[in-house]
């Protein structure tokens, strides 16, 4: 009889093969495809503001639409699939998602929201969103108030000091 050894760390393999079999597949419809679209992003903070790049191949900047409403930022638009125009293809692998998608993040401070730009470059939607002037960093300087009272030597009478001495 073969004898198997027992690893502890069998059962937490194969936990850990089922979690990441269930994030890889996503929450799939009837037809396979992902209800909705992922849209990786970076956020990173400036002294003037943010950055923000996000991941959009595929899609055209006409079907960008971006809202800033009380702090949060919305990306939202629709990834259309390609077709050729007078054959249907008969796909043995659909990997890519088309359809809608949407995407909002907070933000922690205000932003100048006549100021944001937004450009959408080899796939990737960089926007530059300044944060508004009220909430920038500013240096206050502190002024302080001069003292115009003249200090005076004090005069010790030598009789005085020789009467408490003795």
């Amino acid at each position: 009889m073969a004898m198997n050894r027992y690893t502890p760390f069998g059962d937490l393999l194969s936990f850990r093969d089922a979690v990441n079999s269930m994030f890889e597949d996503g929450v799939s419809t009837n037809n396979g495809r992902s209800q909705a679209l992922a849209m990786p992003l970076d956020v990173s903070e400036t002294s003037n503001g943010f950055v923000v790049e996000v991941a959009l191949p595929g899609v055209k900047p006409e079907d960008i639409d971006i809202t800033l409403q009380d702090n949060v930022l919305t990306i939202s638009g629709e990834v259309h699939q390609s077709q050729q125009a007078n054959e249907k293809p008969n796909y043995h692998r659909v990997e890519r998602r088309y359809g809608r998608f949407a995407r909002s993040i907070s933000l922690p401070t205000q932003i100048d929201s006549n100021a944001v730009k937004a450009n959408l470059e080899n796939g990737v939607l960089r926007l530059e969103l300044p944060k508004a002037e009220a909430v920038k960093p500013r240096k206050i300087s502190v002024n302080g108030a001069q003292n115009n009272i003249e200090s005076k030597p004090v005069e010790v009478n030598n009789e005085q000091s020789k009467e408490r001495t003795a």
